[in-house]
């Protein structure tokens, strides 16, 4: 299977061959902080399953081996690697894929940090859009 996706802006376009090893959710405190969200999905592939189609993203060291790559125009998060922890492994943020749903979650992890709030967010009224 091919799976592609892109930043928000479209400055970035990245393509996928097979399928994911996972696609687990993550509740760590830094995928927090990344994404300015309470969670992240991400979808698990060999490095080599990734190309780069179209621009470069920036690359930080997030904490100690986590290296987080992200475009520089728009912001947006895109891909994790840690060669101490998952060699050969590169963590693609599931909602940057050009189809999202494609890739469902099958596990959550890090759930030690996972916000309180979150275990009752199906509780919460919910409005197809903004409510009136």
């Amino acid at each position: 299977m091919a799976y592609s996706g892109q930043c928000m802006c479209g400055a970035i376009r990245y393509q996928l061959a097979g399928e994911p090893n996972v696609v687990a959710v993550c509740h760590c405190r830094d995928c927090q902080r990344s994404a300015g969200a309470p969670m992240v999905s991400w979808a698990m592939f060999p490095e080599a399953a990734l190309t780069l189609v179209q621009g470069q993203p920036k690359t930080i060291n997030s904490s100690g081996t986590a290296m987080r790559s992200f475009c520089t125009d728009c912001g947006t998060g895109l891909f994790y690697r840690n060669e101490a922890m998952l060699p050969g492994v590169v963590d693609i943020q599931s909602a940057t894929l050009d189809d999202p749903e494609a890739l469902p979650p099958a596990v959550q992890i890090q759930t030690a940090e996972r916000l309180h709030w979150m275990k009752r967010l199906h509780e919460l009224p919910e409005f197809e859009r903004f409510p009136a």
